[in-house]
């Protein structure tokens, strides 16, 4: 049985256009110039999530995690704080280099220069393949024949976003409206774009799903970095970056309370066994 805190979750999936993958062609690169962003503004996850993990997916303090798409390291240091071995699975030099610093403390952190689709990690070898905020960007077909062959047999994959709620407050609404406005392809890339049927076809059975409520409150040079830690937003080079700042100003302005601001999320976590 799940938590009592962890309540069950159905995403409202839009359709997901035939050429998503496609879109994704230059995956690996374009995060490459929003890592510094990236590592102080995302957020991480609340520790409800470690406790599905333990519960529901048998983790263990022997247990060892694969983390598919590692970024900087926020999701892997979730389970090394548990005490387990976790290798960072990441393709992108700024982003695994960042993890390799940010986790320098950990041992048991293994960096690896690969992608989801060739991890190059030995057969039956993992107990846990995790994928934080990653999933969308992978070929799903290759991720899960790889996924497979490095899992131990009854071994659990588990896919987590961290989902901003859109319309839970006046900020968040207008927040939402300020995105689309200046956003390059951010409809095209956004992780809401895996639907329940593209899930289901590459666990190949049924999974499971918990959420949790997960928060950030920042001041404007935290929300500022927060935007610019995304990859469809304008960069200080681009000629639409001062007006964007200016009218994320006049946003925080209208809605902080306390020189502050609140952005709400629901940590989604989809797992099965193979």
């Amino acid at each position: 049985m799940l938590r009592p805190d962890a309540r069950s979750f159905t995403l409202a999936f839009p359709p997901v256009a035939d050429n998503h993958y496609d879109l994704m062609s230059d995956t690996i690169e374009r995060f490459s110039n929003r890592v510094e962003n990236y590592v102080k503004y995302r957020p991480g996850y609340p520790p409800e999530v470690l406790q599905l993990f333990c519960d529901e997916m048998d983790l263990r303090q022997d247990s060892i995690i694969a983390d598919a798409g590692s970024g900087p390291g926020i999701s892997a240091k979730l389970f090394l704080e548990n005490g387990n071995e976790v290798f960072g699975i990441e393709p992108n030099d700024a982003m695994r280099s960042a993890a390799e610093e940010l986790l320098a403390g950990f041992p048991k952190f293994r960096s690896r220069n690969g992608t989801a689709e060739d991890t190059g990690l030995p057969d039956h070898s993992i107990n846990i393949v995790v994928a934080a905020q990653a999933f969308h960007w992978f070929d799903p077909e290759k991720t899960g024949a790889e996924f497979k062959r490095i899992l131990k047999d009854g071994g659990f994959v588990a896919l987590i976003w961290n989902e901003r709620q859109l319309n839970t407050t006046p900020f968040l609404r207008e927040y939402e409206q300020f995105l689309l406005k200046f956003a390059n392809d951010y409809t095209k890339v956004r992780h809401e774009n895996i639907n329940e049927e593209k899930l289901f076809d590459f666990f190949g059975r049924e999974f499971r799903r918990a959420t949790f409520l997960n928060a950030q409150i920042f001041d404007f040079d935290g929300l500022r970095g927060r935007v610019l830690s995304s990859s469809y937003m304008p960069s200080e080079s681009d000629q639409s970056y001062q007006p964007m700042i200016e009218e994320l100003r006049a946003l925080f302005a209208k809605h902080a309370e306390n020189g502050k601001i609140k952005v709400s999320y629901d940590t989604n976590v989809f797992f099965t066994q193979l």
